[in-house]
């Protein structure tokens, strides 16, 4: 019987080419990626002049579901790849396109890069083994500076 483990995540965002430009705060429990990312950077802000992500291409995962309808007003760049439709009886076989597949194939080689990017941050061994401190305060400074030494890594 396994365990269980009291997940601790963190909102990452990295470029492509590895390097982590912002680490949201820690948050214990089991949460939603997309709800994290709501409550760093709430839809409400649709200003477009003070919005943080007014300059970038955001590339996400089908986790983000809702970020595209949320963040329309203040994002222009959202690219989230396309969902395969669900099995019906007018469509037994759902397939996604030829056309779709290849696109999805384009943005998941991004994405990877990305992921690469978290899993290079997770090398540092108090963040990937379990970690039973109390203090949410230490628990950000763990991830802080796994995050700052892959930044390094990147830089030599």
């Amino acid at each position: 019987m396994e365990k269980k483990t009291h997940e601790k995540k963190n909102t990452i965002i990295a470029n492509k080419d590895l390097y982590i430009g912002y680490l949201g705060p820690t948050v214990e429990g089991s949460r939603h990626d997309y709800r994290m990312f709501k409550e760093e950077f709430p839809p409400k802000l649709n200003n477009r002049e003070i919005h943080p992500f007014i300059l970038y291409k955001i590339l996400v995962d089908l986790g983000y579901l809702g970020i595209e309808k949320d963040y329309a007003k203040c994002i222009d760049n959202i690219i989230i790849p396309d969902k395969k439709p669900r099995k019906s009886k007018k469509n037994p076989n759902p397939e996604l396109t030829s056309k779709q597949k290849k696109e999805n194939r384009e943005k998941s080689q991004i994405r990877v890069r990305v992921e690469n990017a978290i899993c290079g941050s997770k090398r540092l061994g108090i963040v990937s083994q379990v970690f039973r401190n109390k203090s949410l305060e230490f628990n950000d400074l763990v991830m802080e500076i796994s995050c700052s030494l892959w930044n390094f890594h990147l830089s030599f």
